[in-house]
Parts: C-alpha cells; sequence; structure tokens
C-alpha cells in the first residue's frame, strides 16, 4: 500500500484551514510531541472539547512517531483511555512512542497531558501497518 501527504490531514495538514494543524517534532528520547490549544469550534458539551477531536490527538500522535522513527504506517486499531474532560482553551502536549517494530507491524503508544501541570487527559494504545509513504510538495 502506498499513501499520499499532500496538506490536507485534518490531523495535521498546514493547508486544511479547518483542521487542527499540529506540528510533531521528534525528540532526544525517541518521541514525537505537538503542543496545541483547543479553539472553541470543537466544543462538545459546553466548555469541554469533543472527544473525538482528543481520540484525533492520539491517532495523529502515534502516526508521527512512526514516521519519525522510520516506520511510516496507517491505523490498524486505536485504543483510547479518555481520563478527564479536555477544556477549551487548554494547553496540551501530546506525545507519541513506538514501542515495538515486528515486520509490518508498528506498536505505538500516545498521550495527552496538561502543558503546564502533567495531568493526564488521554492515552492510547495503536497498531499500525506499515506502508510506503510519498510526501508531496505543498504550495502555500
Amino acid at each position: 500500500m502506498e499513501v499520499h501527504f499532500d496538506g490536507h490531514c485534518f490531523g495535521c495538514g498546514p493547508l486544511n484551514p479547518d483542521g487542527l494543524q499540529l506540528k510533531f517534532e521528534p525528540v532526544e528520547d525517541g518521541s514525537s510531541v505537538a503542543s496545541y490549544e483547543v479553539p472553541p469550534r470543537f466544543q462538545s458539551w459546553a466548555g469541554m472539547a469533543h472527544g473525538g477531536i482528543v481520540s484525533l490527538m492520539l491517532d495523529e500522535a502515534v502516526g508521527w512517531a512512526a514516521w519519525h522513527a522510520g516506520h511510516p504506517g496507517v491505523t490498524g486499531r486505536l485504543q483510547v483511555s479518555l481520563r478527564r474532560p479536555l477544556k477549551l482553551g487548554e494547553r496540551v502536549r501530546i506525545v507519541g512512542r513506538v514501542e515495538n517494530v515486528r515486520r509490518t507491524l508498528v506498536y505505538v503508544t500516545a498521550y495527552v497531558e496538561n502543558a503546564d501541570n502533567g495531568s493526564r487527559v488521554a492515552d492510547a494504545t495503536a497498531t499500525l501497518v506499515e506502508v510506503k509513504a510519498v510526501v508531496e510538495p505543498i504550495d502555500r
């Protein structure tokens, strides 16, 4: 399987004005990290972000962790545990890390935490299927 990144991904695409535009960076400990502040347009109940947005953050974290580790893949399984509501406007840190690779399967963990006090919002485990990824030139 071959996938193409054209900049329009809802989670990380810089060309998608409606998306989160998350920007993950690799760090020395082998994880991939992004920061984000949830805007009001992603509201669920009053004052809270929709759980699907939190799940999207985790899906992006596992994908970017695999990418930065040299094993790009598509998510085959994502198991999410929501620990507490994410408040609108709350600054979070989103972290993903590859735990193991077996043949074409990439096993990854991720979490979302408050950027100031480290309180856990959600975490996930995932299995990705490794694919060939093509990054197309992005015109801004």
